[in-house]
Protein backbone atom coordinates (compact mmCIF):
# COMPACT_ATOMS: atom_id res chain seq x y z
CA UNK A 1 0.00 0.00 0.00
CA UNK A 2 1.79 3.23 -0.96
CA UNK A 3 -0.84 5.68 0.19
CA UNK A 4 -1.82 6.92 3.90
CA UNK A 5 -4.89 5.75 5.50
CA UNK A 6 -5.47 6.86 8.99
CA UNK A 7 -8.65 5.06 9.16
CA UNK A 8 -6.89 1.64 8.74
CA UNK A 9 -3.50 2.52 10.91
CA UNK A 10 -6.27 3.16 13.77
CA UNK A 11 -7.80 0.25 13.26
CA UNK A 12 -4.75 -2.20 13.27
CA UNK A 13 -1.87 -0.24 14.88
CA UNK A 14 -0.94 -2.22 18.03
CA UNK A 15 -1.48 0.35 21.01
CA UNK A 16 0.48 0.31 24.24
CA UNK A 17 -0.61 -1.18 27.68
CA UNK A 18 -1.69 1.34 30.60
CA UNK A 19 1.56 1.34 31.76
CA UNK A 20 3.49 2.35 28.67
CA UNK A 21 0.87 4.76 28.53
CA UNK A 22 1.83 6.41 32.24
CA UNK A 23 5.49 6.32 30.76
CA UNK A 24 4.75 7.82 28.16
CA UNK A 25 3.29 11.05 29.86
CA UNK A 26 6.21 11.24 32.00
CA UNK A 27 8.06 12.03 28.84
CA UNK A 28 6.09 14.80 27.53
CA UNK A 29 8.29 17.76 26.97
CA UNK A 30 7.78 20.90 29.18
CA UNK A 31 6.60 22.15 26.41
CA UNK A 32 6.72 26.21 27.39
CA UNK A 33 10.38 25.77 28.00
CA UNK A 34 10.78 23.78 25.28
CA UNK A 35 9.48 26.72 22.80
CA UNK A 36 12.09 29.19 24.72
CA UNK A 37 14.64 26.85 24.08
CA UNK A 38 13.55 25.98 20.77
CA UNK A 39 13.10 30.46 20.22
CA UNK A 40 17.08 30.67 20.90
CA UNK A 41 17.98 27.81 18.04
CA UNK A 42 16.05 28.66 15.80
CA UNK A 43 17.53 30.70 12.51
CA UNK A 44 14.50 30.98 10.04
CA UNK A 45 12.69 34.02 11.15
CA UNK A 46 9.02 32.51 10.62
CA UNK A 47 10.08 29.37 12.85
CA UNK A 48 11.86 31.82 15.58
CA UNK A 49 8.88 34.10 15.54
CA UNK A 50 6.31 30.93 16.39
CA UNK A 51 8.63 29.28 18.79
CA UNK A 52 8.61 33.16 20.64
CA UNK A 53 5.07 33.28 20.63
CA UNK A 54 4.75 30.40 22.97
CA UNK A 55 2.55 27.96 24.76
CA UNK A 56 -0.12 27.92 27.51
CA UNK A 57 0.70 26.75 30.78
CA UNK A 58 0.91 23.36 31.34
CA UNK A 59 -1.60 24.10 34.45
CA UNK A 60 -4.29 25.84 31.80
CA UNK A 61 -7.48 24.58 31.94
CA UNK A 62 -8.87 22.93 28.73
CA UNK A 63 -11.91 25.57 28.55
CA UNK A 64 -9.12 28.20 28.17
CA UNK A 65 -6.72 26.46 25.54
CA UNK A 66 -6.55 27.89 22.23
CA UNK A 67 -7.24 24.44 19.76
CA UNK A 68 -6.86 24.13 16.32
CA UNK A 69 -7.76 20.98 14.56
CA UNK A 70 -5.44 20.17 11.93
CA UNK A 71 -5.05 17.08 9.14
CA UNK A 72 -2.36 16.44 6.57
CA UNK A 73 -3.17 14.38 2.92
CA UNK A 74 -0.30 13.07 2.28
CA UNK A 75 1.20 11.02 -0.57
CA UNK A 76 2.16 7.83 1.28
CA UNK A 77 3.05 6.72 4.64
CA UNK A 78 6.91 8.03 4.93
CA UNK A 79 7.42 11.16 5.61
CA UNK A 80 10.99 11.06 4.22
CA UNK A 81 9.74 9.72 0.89
CA UNK A 82 6.44 11.19 0.48
CA UNK A 83 5.27 14.76 0.85
CA UNK A 84 2.07 16.42 2.41
CA UNK A 85 -0.31 17.25 -1.10
CA UNK A 86 -3.03 19.20 1.06
CA UNK A 87 -3.72 21.01 4.67
CA UNK A 88 -6.90 21.57 6.25
CA UNK A 89 -7.11 23.82 9.99
CA UNK A 90 -10.28 24.73 11.76
CA UNK A 91 -9.49 26.87 15.05
CA UNK A 92 -11.98 25.86 17.64
CA UNK A 93 -12.72 25.84 21.40
CA UNK A 94 -14.22 23.11 23.93
CA UNK A 95 -17.53 25.14 22.84
CA UNK A 96 -17.40 26.18 19.60
CA UNK A 97 -16.07 25.28 16.06
CA UNK A 98 -14.90 28.39 14.14
CA UNK A 99 -15.59 27.42 10.42
CA UNK A 100 -15.51 30.47 8.95
CA UNK A 101 -11.91 30.88 10.16
CA UNK A 102 -10.75 27.26 8.69
CA UNK A 103 -8.47 26.90 5.93
CA UNK A 104 -7.22 24.88 3.26
CA UNK A 105 -4.56 24.50 0.61
CA UNK A 106 -3.70 22.07 -1.81
CA UNK A 107 0.48 22.18 -1.93
CA UNK A 108 2.56 20.74 -4.66
CA UNK A 109 4.62 17.75 -3.22
CA UNK A 110 7.86 16.99 -3.81
CA UNK A 111 7.52 13.27 -4.32
CA UNK A 112 4.98 14.08 -6.75
CA UNK A 113 1.72 12.04 -7.05
CA UNK A 114 1.21 8.40 -6.97
CA UNK A 115 -2.06 6.35 -8.28
CA UNK A 116 -3.13 4.52 -4.72
CA UNK A 117 -2.79 8.42 -3.23
CA UNK A 118 -4.80 9.96 -6.07
CA UNK A 119 -7.45 7.20 -5.77
CA UNK A 120 -7.86 8.19 -1.54
CA UNK A 121 -7.74 11.77 -1.57
CA UNK A 122 -9.02 12.59 -5.12
CA UNK A 123 -6.38 15.44 -5.78
CA UNK A 124 -5.34 14.52 -9.12
CA UNK A 125 -2.05 16.29 -11.02
CA UNK A 126 -4.52 18.77 -12.39
CA UNK A 127 -5.01 19.90 -8.73
CA UNK A 128 -1.72 20.81 -8.33
CA UNK A 129 -0.20 22.40 -11.32
CA UNK A 130 -0.39 25.64 -10.10
CA UNK A 131 -0.56 24.60 -6.06
CA UNK A 132 2.04 26.50 -4.41
CA UNK A 133 4.98 24.70 -2.74
CA UNK A 134 4.63 24.25 1.00
CA UNK A 135 6.92 27.11 1.58
CA UNK A 136 4.75 29.80 0.09
CA UNK A 137 2.01 29.21 2.51
CA UNK A 138 4.53 28.67 5.73
CA UNK A 139 4.19 32.30 6.62
CA UNK A 140 -0.07 31.78 7.15
CA UNK A 141 0.62 28.06 8.08
CA UNK A 142 2.68 29.18 11.17
CA UNK A 143 0.25 32.35 11.79
CA UNK A 144 -2.28 30.08 12.16
CA UNK A 145 -0.41 27.52 14.27
CA UNK A 146 0.80 30.61 16.71
CA UNK A 147 -0.38 30.18 20.04
CA UNK A 148 -2.46 27.16 19.78
CA UNK A 149 -2.00 23.72 20.76
CA UNK A 150 -3.19 21.27 17.84
CA UNK A 151 -5.59 18.67 17.45
CA UNK A 152 -4.52 15.67 15.34
CA UNK A 153 -6.23 12.42 14.94
CA UNK A 154 -2.82 10.26 15.04
CA UNK A 155 0.38 12.56 15.47
CA UNK A 156 2.35 10.04 13.66
CA UNK A 157 1.10 12.08 10.85
CA UNK A 158 0.78 15.78 10.80
CA UNK A 159 4.59 16.18 13.18
CA UNK A 160 6.44 14.16 11.41
CA UNK A 161 5.72 14.81 8.24
CA UNK A 162 5.42 19.14 8.54
CA UNK A 163 9.11 18.38 10.25
CA UNK A 164 10.52 16.81 7.55
CA UNK A 165 9.05 19.30 5.15
CA UNK A 166 10.34 22.09 6.81
CA UNK A 167 13.82 20.36 6.72
CA UNK A 168 13.71 20.26 2.95
CA UNK A 169 12.94 23.69 2.35
CA UNK A 170 14.26 25.68 5.44
CA UNK A 171 16.80 23.18 7.15
CA UNK A 172 15.08 23.56 10.36
CA UNK A 173 12.70 21.08 11.37
CA UNK A 174 9.46 21.97 14.00
CA UNK A 175 8.12 21.30 17.20
CA UNK A 176 5.00 21.71 18.90
CA UNK A 177 2.54 19.84 21.10
CA UNK A 178 -0.60 18.19 20.04
CA UNK A 179 -3.76 16.72 21.54
CA UNK A 180 -4.22 13.34 19.84
CA UNK A 181 -7.25 12.17 19.72
CA UNK A 182 -6.55 8.50 18.61
CA UNK A 183 -4.15 8.08 21.48
CA UNK A 184 -7.24 9.69 23.85
CA UNK A 185 -9.19 6.54 22.49
CA UNK A 186 -6.25 4.25 23.02
CA UNK A 187 -6.18 4.96 26.72
CA UNK A 188 -10.04 4.43 27.16
CA UNK A 189 -10.43 1.31 24.85
CA UNK A 190 -7.14 -0.45 24.78
CA UNK A 191 -5.87 -0.45 28.07
CA UNK A 192 -4.86 -4.00 28.03
CA UNK A 193 -2.98 -6.06 25.43
CA UNK A 194 -5.65 -8.10 23.16
CA UNK A 195 -5.36 -11.28 23.57
CA UNK A 196 -4.15 -14.41 21.32
CA UNK A 197 -7.42 -16.25 22.77
CA UNK A 198 -9.74 -13.60 21.74
CA UNK A 199 -7.63 -13.43 18.32
CA UNK A 200 -8.34 -17.01 17.97
CA UNK A 201 -12.09 -16.69 18.60
CA UNK A 202 -12.07 -13.88 15.91
CA UNK A 203 -12.64 -11.23 18.05
CA UNK A 204 -10.90 -7.82 17.07
CA UNK A 205 -9.63 -4.87 19.33
CA UNK A 206 -11.80 -2.01 19.62
CA UNK A 207 -11.07 0.17 16.42
CA UNK A 208 -10.09 3.94 17.36
CA UNK A 209 -9.74 5.19 13.69
CA UNK A 210 -11.52 8.29 13.43
CA UNK A 211 -14.98 7.17 12.10
CA UNK A 212 -15.40 4.08 14.46
CA UNK A 213 -14.31 6.34 17.37
CA UNK A 214 -16.74 9.07 15.95
CA UNK A 215 -19.54 6.85 15.91
CA UNK A 216 -18.93 5.59 19.49
CA UNK A 217 -20.37 9.20 20.79
CA UNK A 218 -23.18 9.20 17.91
CA UNK A 219 -21.02 11.79 15.53
CA UNK A 220 -22.22 12.10 12.15
CA UNK A 221 -20.22 10.05 9.07
CA UNK A 222 -18.06 11.97 7.22
CA UNK A 223 -16.49 10.95 3.90
CA UNK A 224 -12.98 10.51 4.83
CA UNK A 225 -9.61 11.89 2.86
CA UNK A 226 -10.53 15.96 2.42
CA UNK A 227 -8.48 17.68 4.88
CA UNK A 228 -10.63 20.00 6.19
CA UNK A 229 -13.32 18.00 6.51
CA UNK A 230 -11.25 15.15 8.81
CA UNK A 231 -9.87 18.53 10.61
CA UNK A 232 -13.53 19.40 11.05
CA UNK A 233 -13.85 15.54 12.50
CA UNK A 234 -10.94 15.34 14.45
CA UNK A 235 -12.40 18.81 16.47
CA UNK A 236 -15.93 17.43 17.26
CA UNK A 237 -14.06 14.14 18.04
CA UNK A 238 -12.27 16.14 20.71
CA UNK A 239 -15.28 18.18 22.34
CA UNK A 240 -17.17 14.70 22.51
CA UNK A 241 -14.06 13.08 24.49
CA UNK A 242 -14.09 15.76 27.02
CA UNK A 243 -17.44 16.06 27.43
CA UNK A 244 -18.00 12.16 28.54
CA UNK A 245 -14.20 11.85 29.71
CA UNK A 246 -12.15 14.76 30.94
CA UNK A 247 -13.51 18.22 32.45
CA UNK A 248 -13.27 21.81 30.85
CA UNK A 249 -11.31 22.06 34.04
CA UNK A 250 -8.72 19.43 33.19
CA UNK A 251 -5.07 21.05 32.62
CA UNK A 252 -3.78 20.72 29.14
CA UNK A 253 -1.21 18.50 30.46
CA UNK A 254 -3.41 15.77 30.99
CA UNK A 255 -3.98 15.67 27.17
CA UNK A 256 -1.33 16.85 25.16
CA UNK A 257 2.05 15.04 23.45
Amino acid sequence: MFYLDKEKLGGTQKKPQEPQLQQAELSVPDWPKRFSELAGQAKDPLLKAFYQAGVVDPETPLAEVPLLAVDFETTGFNPHKNSIVSIGLVPMTLERIRCRESRHWIVKPLSGLNQASVVVHGITHSDIQQAPDLRRILEALLEAFTGHVLVVHHRGIERPFLDAALKARIKEGIEFPVIDTMELEARLHRKKPFSWWKRLLGKRPVSIRLADSRARYGLPWYRPHDALTDALATAELLQAQVAYHFSPDTPIRELWK
